[in-house]
C-alpha cells in the first residue's frame, strides 16, 4: 500500500497545498540566507549560514519528495519552473536580506516556527510526514540554538547593533503572523491528525520567543499589522527578481541532463 492510499482524495489534495507551502517557505529562505556567501561578517559565519542554507533546501527536499509520492510530480519542475502566482511563500521570507540582524532575526523567527512544527508533527498520524519531522528536527532546533544566540549578542551588543536589531524587529514582527495561517481544508488534516494544529504551535512559539527577544534582548515587540499578514497567495515584489535570479540557469538549459 502506498502512502497516498492512506488518504482519502480530499486529504491528498489539502496535504499536497500544504507540503508545497512548507516546501516553498524553505526554499525561498534558503536563497535569502544564500545570498550572504561570501559576505557574512566573518568566515565561520559564511559557513555556518551557508549550511543553514543548504540544511533548509534540504527540508524543501524532504516536503516535495512527499509531495511526488503523492501526486507524482517532479520536485526540480516545481521549484525551478513555477512562476511568482505560483509560489505559496510567507512574505517573511521574501524580504530582501537587509543588513546582518534583519538576516539572523529573520532567521531566528523562523527557525523557532519550523523547530516547533516539526516537533508536533513528529507525532503525525501519516507516517511519512512523521519520519520527515523526525530527521528535520533535529537540524532545526542547531539552526534555533545559533541564531538565538546570534539575536542576543546583536541586541546586547553595541548601542548600534540594537538599533539594528530593534529596526529588524519593527519590520519583520508583523509578518510571522503568516506563518500560522493555515491552507485551505488544513483543518481536516488536523482533525485527523495529520498535522499538528497551528494555534498551539503559535501559542509554543509566542511563549519562546517573546520572552527571549523582550526580557533577555531588551528590545520591544511592535503592533501587528493586518495588511502584513495577508494569505499565502499574496507577495511583495521582492519576490519576482528573487525567482527570476534562481530559476535563471534551469531555464536557459530546461532540458539539462545531470551525469
Amino acid at each position: 500500500m502506498t502512502a497516498a492510499m492512506t488518504l482519502t482524495p480530499n486529504q491528498t489534495e489539502t496535504l499536497v497545498r500544504k507540503l508545497t507551502a512548507l516546501a516553498d517557505d524553505e526554499i525561498i529562505l534558503a536563497h535569502r540566507d544564500g545570498e550572504w556567501t561570501g559576505h557574512a561578517p566573518i568566515l565561520e559565519e559564511d559557513i555556518a549560514l551557508a549550511n543553514i542554507a543548504q540544511d533548509e533546501l534540504g527540508h524543501a527536499g524532504m516536503y516535495l519528495e512527499l509531495r511526488r509520492e503523492l501526486d507524482g510530480s517532479d520536485p526540480d519542475r516545481l521549484a525551478f519552473f513555477r512562476d511568482v502566482d505560483g509560489f505559496t511563500n510567507v512574505r517573511l521570507v521574501e524580504l530582501p536580506k537587509g543588513d546582518w540582524a534583519f538576516t539572523m532575526l529573520r532567521q531566528y523567527l523562523f527557525d523557532a516556527y519550523e523547530a516547533l512544527w516539526l516537533d508536533a508533527a513528529r507525532a503525525s498520524t501519516y507516517a511519512p510526514l512523521t519520519e520527515v519531522a523526525a530527521k528535520a528536527v533535529r537540524e532545526e532546533k542547531f539552526h534555533l540554538q545559533h541564531t538565538a544566540l546570534w539575536v542576543e549578542r546583536l541586541a546586547l551588543g553595541t548601542d548600534e547593533s540594537h538599533r539594528r536589531t530593534q529596526n529588524a524587529l519593527n519590520e519583520l514582527w508583523p509578518y510571522t503572523a503568516q506563518l500560522f495561517q493555515p491552507v485551505q481544508d488544513e483543518e481536516g488534516l488536523v482533525e485527523a491528525g495529520i498535522l499538528p494544529d497551528l494555534a498551539g504551535v503559535r501559542g509554543r512559539w509566542e511563549a519562546l520567543v517573546v520572552p527571549h527577544l523582550t526580557q533577555k534582548c531588551g528590545l520591544m515587540l511592535p503592533a501587528a499589522s493586518a495588511a502584513a499578514a495577508a494569505g499565502r497567495d499574496t507577495h511583495t515584489e521582492h519576490l519576482a527578481p528573487l525567482l527570476a535570479e534562481m530559476q535563471s540557469v534551469a531555464r536557459a538549459v530546461p532540458n539539462a541532463e545531470v551525469w
